[in-house]
């Protein structure tokens, strides 16, 4: 989903990192304080003050979004959940699971502390700002502070609409799940919630538009959709990870993957291999096991005029984690990994020999037949 992530740092093992497009939410915060929100409510400040007063502020979002979402993580790891790291984006932020929860108590548990804290994060804000006013602190900090803490309320009120993929919409699924014990059940129902919540926005933002509210209508249209889309989006993926628990990567994976040998030329490995077969990356295979991959990349490092003297094992490197997974892996688990790393094949590996290739072609066939004959869902999966 974040292809253009920026790792900033880890804290208790959470990765946290900002997707590209946050840079795009934190200027047009910016600019609506220091030019709207802070001059209409206090006014007699110098231009310069508003602008430090917008910068604090957008800085205050990102560390009420970031403690938001890893409440929610700490919440998932106290039952098992595995999380990936924390992203904030455009739309705020995203604590990413790489699985569902494993109990209904274990989904409300997770979405409800997320606004929780937000409450509480309000609450200390609040102390803050009523100290500062005793302690006749400047009404520049005073005014950041008050509006940080309103800020953390407005935050838990919308994501406590009961719309999934918001924590609201996972609270009520988790109800549901809770009581009729059917996990598709409920997040098909709380997924229609939050894909006609975000109809609703859409709806909205083109009354704004219309209106003359253009920058408030762009951003009721753009949020709505990004709901629905989420929604929807959610929704398949819960579906694909059911179809696919408890099937081994061994039963997909085709037994005679196309290798190449450590001896071989480049110019014979693009001319008979990359040309002929169109894969990016090859595993490099000798008698006693494997011995690396070699990719595109490592021969666009390479001058053309060299081509015919380097060989394969000039090149190849060793093979990470991100293309390779054991044939007695879940299936889920190779699928989450292809999501992860954009590679649309990897290589099955068993004690250190190559026992076959697993493509998200095939997973993709199998999950479209399965789909169709046990469970009468008609979903669109992507596309290889």
């Amino acid at each position: 989903m974040f292809e253009r992530r920026i790792h900033l740092f880890s804290l208790f093992g959470f990765k946290v990192g900002i997707d590209m497009t946050w840079f795009i939410l934190a200027i047009l915060v910016t600019w609506s304080l220091a030019a709207g929100l802070f001059p209409f409510y206090w006014e007699g400040l110098s231009r310069a003050t508003y602008w430090w007063m917008g910068v604090a502020g957008a800085v205050g979002l990102f560390l009420s979004i970031v403690f938001h979402e890893f409440c929610h993580s700490l919440v998932a790891r106290q039952f098992g959940m595995p999380m990936k790291g924390i992203t904030l984006f455009i739309f705020g932020g995203v604590a990413e699971m790489t699985e569902e929860p494993p109990t209904a108590r274990a989904e409300l548990l997770m979405a409800a502390a997320g606004p929780a804290s937000s409450v509480v994060f309000a609450g200390m804000l609040f102390l803050i700002w009523f100290a500062g006013q005793n302690m006749n602190w400047p009404l520049a900090v005073n005014a950041v502070i008050v509006y940080l803490a309103w800020l953390n309320i407005i935050l838990a009120i919308f994501n406590m609409i009961p719309a999934f993929p918001l924590d609201g919409g996972r609270v009520l699924r988790a109800i549901l799940w809770g009581a009729k014990k059917d996990l598709r059940w409920a997040t098909r129902v709380a997924s229609r919630f939050g894909s006609g919540f975000g109809i609703f926005l859409v709806v909205i933002g083109v009354l704004s538009f219309i209106g003359g509210n253009f920058i408030g209508g762009i951003w009721y249209f753009l949020i709505g959709m990004f709901i629905r889309g989420a929604a929807q989006a959610s929704y398949k993926e819960m579906l694909i990870r059911q179809t696919l628990s408890g099937e081994h990567v061994e039963r997909f994976m085709k037994p005679d993957p196309v290798t190449v040998q450590p001896w071989m030329s480049i110019s014979q490995l693009v001319q008979d291999y990359f040309y002929k077969y169109h894969y990016k990356m090859f595993p490099v295979a000798a008698e006693n096991g494997l011995k690396g991959c070699v990719s595109t990349r490592d021969v666009k490092d390479i001058p053309q005029s060299e081509w015919d003297r380097k060989h394969v094992s000039d090149i190849a490197h060793p093979c990470s984690d991100d293309n390779t997974v054991e044939p007695e892996a879940d299936a889920t688990a190779a699928l989450s990994k292809m999501n992860q790393t954009g590679n649309s094949r990897l290589m099955v590996v068993d004690h250190g020999h190559l026992a076959g290739i697993i493509t998200l072609k095939d997973l993709l066939k199998f999950l479209s037949m399965k789909l169709d004959l046990e469970q009468n869902e008609h979903i669109a999966l992507p596309q290889t």
